[in-house]
């Protein structure tokens, strides 16, 4: 394996009992792997049921995300007491991320039949702030992610179908609690519903709520049911640290439509409401759409005409029309080299893409040689969206301003570029966009910005640190940094906030831990508007030095020279290339931002 490829067996559809038995011979191949730098991150799991197993088998589809947790365990059933009562060995670990696993083997307050309409409304009420009090108190004493499950239903009905809608139906109950939690997840920030809801929906209610787990083990699942629950909580802690894919690429023939359009003319292409697999394909493309507008970024590899594509994508059934779409390569060249340009026309590593085509072959030809693009296995219309959706490679924590206007954000880089064309002088193209920056200390308002931009941010990253907005937050409070976070917009449209700094102050020294821009805005001398305002900020706090640090992965080459380019002195330089700099405020610093008007505030 190399660094970003994924192991196949812990994908979707993985088989759930393979892993169980195999767990620790796949820990082993995993963390063989060459050249992967983990991420280490310190997971506290608070259990109100035997979590044992939970813990290995998340720990795999962490360790295959490029995720190396440290666990801390309760014990058993000591959830509540762990937090409320400042456990020291908690205290001590320090968690980035806090898991409280409860299910409704820990609910208490169920309703009695002989309960009032009051007093069962007071038992919800009861039930649903004893969690608020564990979460208000762990997010203030840890300042860490929390991730709660909700609840899945009971393995009974006392009321048949009426315990969906009466008040004393448990069923009934637990939709209610389970909205209440979702309330608090909307209105408070770093807080995520884990959805066992539906997790134990989906493997099934029966084969979930195994009794004899229960009794025997204090399991509140299925012990086979833990591979897909584990999958999901990591799914969540994927994304808080920005290893969700980004863009699609999409074959047309028999992928986005069924048959062969430059044989079977676009008339008798199969898609629509005329036939079931017509239907099917078009839900695809709604399914598709909606990721288009949840900013997913939508890209065509097809072997076509290019004119045949787009009959295709104009037709009248077509939901998808060829606007939707940053970049179509309809070409009869080789698909390894359609998806390695496509990542370099919009400045994307290859693993951030997902390659969808029903064609194994194709499919194989990317796995050879574009072996950090996902390729999943799709075999029928029918079964596409399902297996698109169970792997998650776009879980959502938090929809952002510039999430859904990153589609715009793209074809408006496109007309800056055709627009550069014109100009013989670069320095008479950047006057002409007319661009405006504001450049301030980290807010409230883009925190969840910030941390999505340091979990995605691979190439112009000096250190590639990764933070949680729970990180970020307790940064931008700390007075031993300085945060500085960049916006930028032009002529051609508002590319929000793409750039960003956090420095460490120690006597009159400002360490750079993270330096970081969008490849949106590369050229475009925001790094230089950037340094004149931090080096503004240093002297205000008495700094007499900048220290910076460049840590060379396998995607930040083109920052290598980046420090020496600003006018830093290299002052070391290890076997790994990692280097440190130096910029001494001692000495005249002339600004070197010439385009860019920085909008005071």
């Amino acid at each position: 394996m190399i660094v970003g490829e994924l192991m196949k067996e812990l994908e979707y559809p993985f088989d759930g009992d393979y892993i169980l038995k195999k767990k620790k011979s796949i820990k082993k191949e995993l963390l063989a792997r060459e050249g992967i730098k983990y991420l280490e991150k310190k997971i506290a799991i608070l259990g109100g049921s035997t979590t044992s197993d939970i813990k290995l088998i998340l720990e795999l589809f962490l360790l295959n995300q490029g995720i190396k947790p440290t666990f801390y365990e309760s014990e058993y059933n000591q959830y509540w007491q762990d937090i409320t009562f400042d456990n020291e060995e908690l205290m001590e670990f320090k968690p980035d991320i806090i898991f409280i696993h409860t299910t409704n083997r820990n609910i208490v307050n169920y309703p009695s039949l002989t309960d009032s309409y009051e007093e069962v409304e007071h038992k919800l009420e009861m039930e649903y702030q004893k969690f608020v009090d564990i979460w208000n108190h762990a997010i203030q004493t840890h300042k860490c992610v929390i991730i709660q499950n909700n609840f899945d239903y009971p393995y009974f009905r006392l009321l048949g179908n009426k315990d969906a809608t009466s008040i004393y139906g448990r069923t009934n109950f637990i939709t209610k609690l389970n909205l209440k939690f979702a309330e608090y997840a909307e209105s408070h920030e770093n807080f995520y519903i884990n959805d066992i809801n539906y997790v134990s929906s989906l493997y099934g209610l029966d084969k979930w709520s195994n009794q004899f787990y229960w009794f025997m083990y204090k399991y509140a699942m299925d012990i086979a049911a833990i591979p897909s629950f584990s999958y999901n909580l990591s799914n969540i802690i994927k994304a808080i640290y920005g290893k969700n894919k980004k863009a699609f690429v999409l074959d047309l023939d028999n992928t986005l439509w069924g048959g062969i359009i430059g044989d079977d003319g676009v008339e008798n292409i199969v898609l629509g409401q005329e036939t079931a697999e017509g239907e099917a394909y078009q839900e695809l493309h709604e399914y598709l759409k909606m990721h288009k507008d949840l900013g997913v970024i939508l890209n065509i590899s097809s072997k076509n005409e290019e004119e045949n594509a787009l009959l295709g994508l104009n037709s009248k059934d077509s939901i998808l029309k060829p606007e939707d779409f940053i970049v179509i390569k309809a070409n009869w060249e080789p698909k390894n080299k359609s998806v390695n340009e496509i990542a370099k026309e919009l400045d994307l590593g290859e693993d951030s893409f997902v390659f969808v085509d029903d064609n194994p072959a194709e499919r194989n030809i990317i796995n050879q040689y574009n072996k950090t693009v996902v390729t999943p296995i799709i075999n029928t219309p029918d079964n596409t969206i399902k297996t698109l959706d169970r792997n998650a490679y776009f879980e959502v924590l938090k929809i952002t301003k510039e999430d859904l206007q990153k589609n715009e954000m793209y074809k408006q880089n496109s007309l800056r570029n055709k627009f550069m064309s014109s100009f013989e002088d670069y320095g008479a193209y950047l006057t002409s966009l007319n661009m405006k920056a504001d450049i301030e200390g980290f807010i409230p308002i883009y925190m969840a910005r910030i941390a999505q931009l340091t979990n995605k941010s691979n190439q112009f990253n000096l250190t590639t640190k990764r933070y949680s907005q729970s990180d970020i937050e307790k940064i931008a409070e700390d007075e031993n940094y300085i945060t500085l976070y960049g916006s930028l917009e032009d002529n051609f449209g508002d590319n929000g906030v793409v750039s960003l700094i956090i420095g460490k102050k120690e006597e009159d020294k400002l360490h750079i831990d993270l330096w970081l821009m969008s490849c949106r805005v590369l050229k475009r001398d925001m790094e230089k508007a950037m340094l004149d305002i931090l080096v503004e900020k240093a002297k205000e706090n008495n700094i007499k030095e900048i220290i910076g640090y460049y840590y060379p992965t396998a995607k930040n080459k083109m920052v290598k020279d980046f420090y020496q380019d600003q006018g830093f002195t290299k002052l070391t330089e290890d076997e790994e290339g990692n280097t440190t700099w130096s910029l001494d405020l001692n000495k005249e610093y002339n600004n070197q931002n010439k385009y860019i008007e920085i909008r005071r505030k």
